[in-house]
């Protein structure tokens, strides 16, 4: 059952951003309607987590940082409720037993049959390209036997710069690619790094990005130094 939240804000915010937006979605069909799935999206700004679930029929449930739901004041007050009414999970993800617990509650969605939106990146990209992936996302598929949904955004981060909260007004586009089943051992690390790159690859395919082979994470540290 959608919360209350999500489904107020959802029909609110749908035929808004849909006459503003005009989102073009290609292969929507290929999200399954009902049973365990992950998307896979590239990330490209704060505003996927807007777009993308208000074009799939069904409620994606996405795996936050908890960082989200615990700022100070009115405004971190405002910021949690929004991603509570967006339908986002806070868990820890820096890494350690944290990022156990973010995978196990993961697992626990799926096993609810519930649609879960993961940004294998792990961080928005710093400047358009697509970054290395983090194997969790493999590891939840393969626990879960889950088919992966990869998702290409394009345009968001003209439309929402990191920092700006105001929207500029241009069409969003989105394609969503053939569903991957995995098979194999989750504890396998080799096997898991080689699934992840190939999903990263499948993501590529359909986004056109350049891809990078290092962590957003450390791209985004570089630039910091180089400042």
């Amino acid at each position: 059952m959608v919360n209350l939240p999500y489904g107020l804000l959802r029909a609110f915010l749908t035929p808004f951003l849909m006459l503003l937006f005009r989102p073009k979605v290609t292969g929507l069909r290929n999200v399954p309607v009902n049973g365990p799935v992950i998307m896979a999206s590239n990330h490209l700004s704060f505003s996927d987590s807007v777009f993308m679930p208000l074009v799939v029929p069904r409620k994606v449930t996405f795996l936050a940082k908890s960082e989200y739901f615990t700022s100070p004041g009115p405004k971190g007050l405002l910021k949690k409720l929004t991603f509570i009414a967006l339908g986002q999970v806070p868990v820890d993800r820096s890494g350690g037993r944290r990022s156990e617990a973010a995978l196990i509650t993961g697992l626990e969605l799926l096993s609810q049959g519930k649609c879960l939106g993961i940004y294998p990146e792990g961080t928005r990209s710093p400047d358009g390209r697509l970054y290395k992936g983090r194997t969790g996302i493999v590891r939840l598929a393969l626990e879960s036997g889950a088919p992966v949904v990869p998702v290409a955004m394009f345009n968001t981060e003209k439309i929402q710069p990191t920092g700006k909260v105001i929207p500029k007004i241009m069409r969003v586009k989105m394609i969503f690619g053939e569903p991957i089943f995995y098979t194999g051992d989750p504890t396998d690390l080799k096997l898991l790094r080689d699934l992840t790159d190939n999903l990263m690859r499948r993501i590529q395919e359909i986004s056109g990005q350049e891809y990078v082979d290092i962590f957003a994470t450390r791209r985004k540290a570089e630039i910091e130094d180089e400042d």
